[in-house]
């Protein structure tokens, strides 16, 4: 059997009114048209859809059955309507988004409250996980985004980079507070905490220092600059990490000065390169991108 929508659409109507006539000024058709819809649909299920009593089409048994299914065809039809809507409006679906874990604790969650107030129907997955780690997610397509650093480059994925700028952290109190700006030269006889070793920051980092002449005193190696920023807090050592970072751990008991010279922590939003993107997952990359202005170095692109 195939059914059309406006055989449907007549069948209901005239159960509701009682007649064709008042069913096809409900419908904005003529009752000829209407009439037809109805006959047709009756031919196609091959039962007695109504019997006439004083003037008035009644249902009978058998149609009132069909017209609780009925019913909720023309449910389904309206929610699916809805949700169109909504994922026009960017206001439902799913959204899944990898990233390092300093920002799943600190800057991402206000961020995503803000997002996902605006869009009540919008569903989320957050995953933090190491670099390497969110790279596989993204080739493979498992999430819509991924924000991370130390990317190289991949054929099966693109990837919008940003420029972060970075600042020195040090413990309330300390010695370099009298200071406006902090180099290398002012570190000398400092405990560093500082990213992992081999990776692009502390390549650049280190690079810095020997600008100067100076070696830098490595003391704890972490992964992540969150770490380091407790632990500064915390009045153990100092650190040069993402300004993003400093200013979410700033209330927890540390001063912040701009480093010199000036070295950037580069961020990479990487997407699958194969595949439709989401306008959900586009307005969220463009809130995230805009969320970061205030930290952003405006510098040559990077080559990979």
């Amino acid at each position: 059997m195939k059914f059309k929508l406006r055989q449907l659409e007549a069948f209901q109507a005239v159960a509701q009114t009682g007649s064709v006539t008042r069913a096809a000024k409900s419908l904005g058709i003529s009752q000829p048209a209407t009439s037809r819809l109805l006959s047709d649909f009756s031919n196609s299920v091959a039962i007695e859809l109504f019997r006439r009593e004083s003037g008035t089409l009644i249902p009978t048994s058998e149609a009132r059955y069909l017209l609780s299914e009925v019913g909720r065809v023309f449910d389904s039809l309206r929610h699916l309507e809805e949700l169109n809507r909504d994922l026009t409006d960017r206001k439902a679906g799913h959204l899944r988004i990898a990233c390092l874990p300093g920002f799943a604790s600190s800057h991402l969650p206000q961020l995503l409250a803000s997002f996902l107030r605006e869009r009540p129907g919008v569903n989320l997955t957050l995953e933090p996980d190491r670099p390497e780690r969110i790279l596989e997610w993204i080739i493979g397509e498992q999430y819509d985004c991924g924000i991370t650093d130390g990317f190289s480059g991949h054929p099966a994925v693109e990837h919008t980079d940003i420029a972060v700028k970075t600042v020195c952290i040090f413990p309330r109190g300390h010695r370099l507070a009298e200071l406006d700006r902090v180099s290398p030269l002012d570190l000398v006889d400092e405990k560093i905490i500082h990213t992992r070793k081999g990776s692009p920051f502390f390549t650049s980092l280190s690079q810095s220092f020997s600008d100067y002449g100076v070696l830098l005193n490595s003391w704890v190696e972490v992964r992540q600059f969150s770490t380091a920023c407790i632990m500064v807090a915390e009045g153990q050592g100092v650190s040069v990490v993402s300004a993003i970072d400093a200013e979410q751990f700033k209330s927890l008991g540390m001063e912040i000065r701009p480093f010199e010279p000036e070295i950037v922590h580069w961020l990479s939003i990487l997407r699958p390169a194969s595949g439709s993107r989401s306008l959900l997952s586009l307005d969220f990359v463009e809130t995230f991108v805009e969320s970061l202005q205030p930290y952003v170095v405006h510098v040559p692109p990077r080559v990979i």
